[in-house]
């Protein structure tokens, strides 16, 4: 259904000497999202002097962020990254549902519920 996509924006700052360390551990998590179904896009940005990062996931439906946080790469990927990093902001776009919101709440997220916009769907379906 359009408009059900529910995406995250994730802020991290990378501890100092921490870099290599991180990144393998990004990789095991980019690994293990690959596998889930519903997961449309998990994309990791670094910034210029690779301190901060950004990562923007993007969920084809609640239930497929509530398999993502309940699923190995959040319950034991995301502890072993915050050991090598801090989590500065979560924001999330969309309805999570309720069990992911829950979740998502113990990080400190904030929810923004959809309220206008086009999407890709609706933009072709003319």
């Amino acid at each position: 259904m359009p408009g059900s996509a529910v995406y995250l924006l994730v802020e991290l700052t990378i501890h100092e000497g921490q870099l290599d360390t991180f990144k393998g551990i990004a990789q095991e998590m980019i690994a293990g999202s690959r596998r889930e179904p519903g997961a449309l896009a998990y994309e990791w940005y670094l910034s210029r002097d690779q301190k901060r990062c950004r990562l923007i996931e993007t969920y084809a439906s609640a239930d497929h962020v509530r398999a993502h946080f309940t699923g190995p790469v959040v319950q034991t990927l995301v502890p072993r990254l915050l050991q090598h990093a801090t989590l500065n902001r979560l924001e999330v776009y969309g309805d999570p549902g309720p069990q992911a919101a829950a979740m998502l709440a113990g990080f400190g997220a904030e929810t923004f519920g959809r309220w206008a916009g086009l999407t890709p769907l609706s933009a072709s379906a003319s």
